[in-house]
């Protein structure tokens, strides 16, 4: 946005402004993060200089030992509590599988394998995979999307197996939404010489495609025992996040509809000779993993954003999982008073710049921030009250509104714990 737009339009760009966060516009209208029980703790008790203890303490560090640029933190404590939830939910007669996409970083991932305990992945993009597999020979991977064909030719070039390392005909899942895509998927293998294991992508009431009748199903079980040399059945995948806003427990009939769609495809498998007991039965997300903790249809539950929790998944189901991530990002500039209104309002006294902006996050401290008065990658201006007492250097936080993609955009992962910044975790290239 020009200068001259942003001077002349002002008033208008400020009117509204200092209302607060809001928690924006979604399917699931999860609460606002001092809604959130977990959240609320982190954010209480706002000091004199607009930051809490808590980020207090965080500012100081930063100011000592940070780069002096935007930065993504992660707090491990609250990470592994997260993980020990979502490992509780799951408990131990179903596998607990990592959303790649929403961690996307090979030391985190392997934090959260190791506490977990688990080997089981899902996995969205093609140079992540390729990353998985050479990274974790031992990972246990589900397609999470139905990819084109080309994606899986290019995992296949570019993939090099090592000795006792991944063997994809054992190790991947590959995602089938429609006929056509079993066919493209059964010509790749027969050119290529390779097994590919298939897992069957339902409509379980999202309606983002997938299978939505289960004789699709049995249309396609002949081509694949036709040629068990190239394919084989490896389970069911389906996504539900349109149970969130609804506070559902097991028995609701909504969860019991989607349930019932995995009974329709499960009885064709049965009718055709398939043990579903010990095929993949993968659902969940992390808004509704918990929901099925008492069920016994399904023996594969997903979850990734709430191992760090962004603002998106303050829901119902995640209340005890505390936030993990926050972007931090250096004041670069301070007025004393608003030079873009000349008499502002209490609570929009004081002009901060910060390193950056425009990210998918929302300011939570200091607190009731006001919203950018013009979004800018470069500096962007923040509102505050005069209580407010920053200083050029110190640091404001955000949270992440979600993990997968404002992870990537700012290199190394730093964690924080005990009151130290401790590993430097890479991220994933999205190319490769």
């Amino acid at each position: 946005m020009r200068r001259r737009s942003i001077l002349q339009g002002s008033a208008g760009l400020l009117a509204g402004v200092g209302a607060g966060v809001g928690t924006g516009s979604l399917l699931w209208a999860p609460g606002a993060a001092a809604g959130h029980s977990e959240a609320a703790a982190i954010y209480a008790a706002e000091s004199a200089t607009g930051h809490n203890a808590y980020f207090s303490d965080l500012n100081e560090l930063l100011k000592r030992s940070g780069p002096g640029r935007p930065v993504m933190l992660i707090d491990r404590q609250a990470m592994l509590h997260n993980v020990d939830a979502i490992v509780k939910s799951v408990g131990p007669k179903k596998t607990y599988r990592i959303v790649v996409k929403s961690l996307p970083s090979v030391p985190l991932l392997k934090a959260v394998m190791q506490r977990a305990n688990t080997n089981a992945l899902m996995v969205f993009h093609q140079p992540f995979l390729n990353e998985i597999a050479r990274e974790f020979p031992q990972a246990d991977v589900l397609i999470g999307k139905p990819m084109p064909v080309a994606a899986a030719r290019t995992f296949y070039a570019t993939f090099k197996r090592k000795r006792r390392g991944f063997d994809p005909a054992k190790q991947i899942q590959w995602l089938i939404d429609s006929p056509e895509r079993l066919q493209q998927y059964q010509q790749l293998a027969r050119e290529l010489g390779v097994h590919m294991r298939l897992n069957f992508e339902l409509d379980v009431g999202l309606h983002r495609g997938g299978l939505t009748d289960a004789q699709q199903l049995k249309q396609m079980l002949p081509i694949i025992a036709a040629d068990k040399k190239h394919l084989s059945v490896a389970g069911l995948m389906g996504y539900e996040p349109h149970l969130t806003g609804m506070k559902a427990e097991l028995d609701h009939p909504a969860v019991q509809s989607v349930l019932g769609v995995y009974r329709a495809f499960q009885a064709v498998l049965s009718a055709a000779g398939y043990d579903v007991a010990k095929l993949t039965m993968n659902g969940a997300g992390s808004h509704t993993l918990k929901i099925y903790e008492r069920d016994t249809l399904l023996n594969d539950l997903s979850a990734g954003s709430g191992v760090v929790m962004p603002t998106d998944f303050d829901t119902w189901h995640l209340r005890d999982n505390r936030p993990a991530l926050f972007i931090a990002t250096p004041i670069l500039k301070r007025y004393q008073g608003n030079p873009f209104i000349a008499e502002p309002p209490e609570s929009l006294e004081r002009l901060y710049y910060i390193y950056g902006g425009y990210w998918k996050a929302q300011m939570v401290s200091p607190e009731n921030t006001g919203e950018p008065i013009y979004q800018s990658t470069n500096q962007s201006p923040i509102t505050t009250s005069a209580k407010v007492e920053l200083q050029v250097d110190d640091y404001m936080f955000l949270r992440p509104t979600q993990s997968e993609f404002v992870m990537l955009q700012f290199g190394d992962l730093l964690t924080v714990e005990e009151g130290v910044i401790g590993e430097r975790w890479p991220v994933f290239h999205q190319t490769g």
